[in-house]
């Protein structure tokens, strides 16, 4: 089995593109949404290109937690960050926001995963430990992930 290293998963949201970024870059929310993100901890309001926080996340029994950067912060356009653990790179995420023309957006969830170069394997191990997920099923995993984050985001945001 060939091994992905991003998936992108969208999703039409009937508001506009700035109220969803407002909704999404907020990611003391994503507990909300994310099956897999239980809680956060940042900073109050609108979190900027540099900012950090970190994810609390569990998957059946497993419980661990990461280090996040905000790596672009463009309202209404696009917003990512960068995820580490135990120092070492795991994956960016993001979301983009693109009108649909009708007042809606269209918001789009991508990961990439940086488990690359030196620290791969340690980083793969950690990731399948933490997770109980191998690097081969991964994207499948984060893909279903995505597809359940986008439902409820769109649903919560739903005029």
């Amino acid at each position: 089995m060939d091994r992905e290293w991003g998936v992108e998963e969208s999703v039409g949201v009937a508001a506009e593109p700035a109220v969803v970024y407002r909704a999404v870059s907020e990611v003391r929310r994503m507990g909300e949404w994310s099956p897999e993100c239980r809680a956060v901890w940042a900073r109050r309001g609108p979190l900027r290109a540099g900012d950090r926080f970190v994810g609390f996340n569990r998957r059946g029994l497993f419980v661990w937690f990461t280090t996040c950067r905000v790596t672009t912060a463009e309202p209404g356009r696009e917003f990512a960050f960068r995820v580490d653990s135990f120092g070492l790179p795991i994956a960016e995420w993001g979301y983009r926001f693109a009108s649909d023309g009708d007042g809606g957006t269209t918001l789009t969830e991508y990961w990439r995963d940086l488990r690359t170069g030196r620290g791969a394997p340690v980083a793969e191990l950690l990731g399948k430990v933490f997770t109980g997920v191998p690097p081969q099923r991964r994207a499948a995993a984060n893909r279903a992930g995505m597809r359940a984050t986008l439902e409820r985001i769109r649903r919560a945001l739903a005029v």
